[in-house]
């Protein structure tokens, strides 16, 4: 039997594949960037053939450079980035507009609307969620609105909404499935998480024809098989899950209490709550977990918009570093920001506030600050909104957090890890394997395709090795830099309302 599970790990700056065998080690990768593009202020969107495109040639080419043949392969995982929404001619599939990516804030007006109407309570109480333009379904209506007999041909039919994944799937089946997973329908704005089904009472809210939607399915099961043109022979399509909930469950965080976070774009702190949803009374969100056919899971959940999207910022849009990995020693360089704070609220703030009014803010400049300082504060900023989730976290949950795991591109930094642990006052726990969102698809995948057993055979297999940054900063002195965090949060809130 095969034991080589290939991952697809789509998301927003890039699309890579991995290879992985049954004990959790990259074979080989493939990695092409995805642009995004920026039409008006505070909009995000992305090309739809181009996110398929790069993904597809990652993954021919990753099982090129491994020397793999297709027929080797047990399964394959995709795990995406979530809540972008995608419109598409059901028989061509061609996209009828840009992907409309999940930072985007272009939905605002009719977030404010829905809450006009009151439906804030209703959407809560179905989602888990709150009411604002980072999730798919207003983005959805955006599209159904901009595109002239969209609306009319979505009740006909003849178009197809999705996620990424479910684009990713129709293109890999050749159109034969239009499915996504729970994880993923759980971030739409429209999918019950208690009934676990599409809700008519939310679709008709926002007069969202169902006919668009795609089937949802277990997180770890059957999503049909690649047509044989696309990687040169037919290969099960065995997980598909959300990339948040790709590295919850990659880190290992299957019991409840056990939480991580993602530093990527953006920065996602996820808690597992067991098979029942939990309620968050300070701003974080009850979410879908993974699972496998007949099992519930759920998660808390806390959202960051922006997170090493600043580091490219400072790369891209100001020119004061070349690549991020510099940033460490740069931020070294001086002892402290020189009380300088950067919120970097681009595209407006997520958990708690959820003001999507907010923009980004630089305060406490004197004529001294210099370069160093502002990519020192930049760093201390993704540590600062981790410790606003965290904070929220042990007040929902009314305890402490013993140990907080970390993943993702960010997590590389050594600065970073230690400020975040000197922040929170608690141990930063930093696993040997990094690529644990793309683990966590594989993971899957191969537990459906009986690669592992279960999902516990799945982690004591590919778990191993840690590295612990220990907090070493004064009480007084994380109160002190905490509580500048939070005035100069509150210089950037409200920004552009009228």
């Amino acid at each position: 039997m095969s034991r080589l599970v290939l991952a697809l790990d789509q998301g927003t700056t890039s699309s890579r594949a991995l290879l992985f065998n049954e004990r959790g080690h990259v074979l080989a990768t493939a990695q092409h960037e995805v642009a995004a593009h920026f039409p008006h202020p505070g909009w995000v969107e992305q090309d739809p053939r181009e996110i398929w495109e790069a993904q597809l040639r990652a993954a021919r080419q990753v099982l090129t450079a491994a020397g793999v043949r297709v027929q080797d392969l047990a399964a394959l995982g995709i795990t995406n980035q979530r809540e972008t929404a995608l419109v598409w001619d059901r028989a061509t599939g061609e996209p009828i507009y840009p992907a409309i990516v999940w930072q985007s804030r272009q939905t605002a007006a009719i977030c404010d609307d829905l809450g006009r109407r009151g439906l804030a309570e209703v959407v809560r109480d179905r989602t888990g969620l709150v009411v604002d333009p980072y999730f798919s379904a207003t983005k959805v209506r955006f599209i159904l609105d901009a595109v002239p007999g969209a609306q009319h041909r979505a009740q006909r039919g003849e178009l197809a909404f999705g996620t990424v994944d479910t684009w990713l799937l129709h293109h890999l089946t050749g159109g034969a499935v239009h499915a996504t997973d729970a994880t993923n329908a759980s971030r739409t704005l429209m999918y019950d998480i208690q009934a676990r089904e599409w809700s008519d009472e939310l679709l008709a809210m926002l007069d969202i024809p169902r006919s668009l939607l795609p089937d949802v399915l277990p997180s770890s099961g059957a999503f049909g098989e690649t047509a044989a043109e696309v990687l040169g022979a037919r290969v099960p399509v065995r997980g598909v899950v959300g990339d948040q909930q790709a590295a919850l469950f990659g880190q290992g965080c299957l019991e409840p209490g056990q939480a991580k976070n993602t530093y990527g774009t953006g920065c996602f702190l996820l808690s597992h709550t067991g098979d029942q949803p939990a309620t968050s009374s300070n701003g974080l969100l009850t979410t879908v977990a993974a699972s496998a056919a007949g099992e519930h899971a759920y998660a808390l959940e806390g959202s960051v918009f922006v997170a090493g999207a600043a580091v490219q910022w400072l790369r891209d849009g100001l020119g004061l570093i070349a690549t991020a990995e510099e940033t460490e020693a740069i931020a070294r360089s001086v002892p402290d920001t020189g009380g300088a704070y950067l919120v970097p609220a681009f595209t407006g703030l997520g958990a708690p506030y959820w003001d999507p009014s907010a923009r980004g803010a630089l305060v406490g400049l004197t004529r001294g600050t210099e370069r160093a300082h502002l990519v020192r504060a930049t760093l201390e900023a993704i540590a600062f909104q981790t410790r606003d989730l965290v904070e929220c976290l042990e007040a929902d949950g009314g305890r402490p957090l013993e140990a907080l795991r970390v993943d993702g591109g960010g997590c590389n930094n050594d600065f970073l890890m230690q400020f975040q642990a000197d922040i929170l006052g608690i141990p930063v726990h930093r696993p040997a394997q990094r690529e644990v969102t793309a683990l966590g698809a594989a993971g899957l995948a191969g537990v459906a395709s009986g690669v592992w057993a279960s999902p516990a055979e799945f982690c004591d297999a590919t778990t191993s090795g840690l590295q612990v940054f220990q907090p070493s900063m004064s009480a007084e002195e994380r109160d002190t830099r905490y509580a500048g965090w939070q005035r100069a949060v509150e210089r950037s809130r409200d920004w552009t309302s009228e």
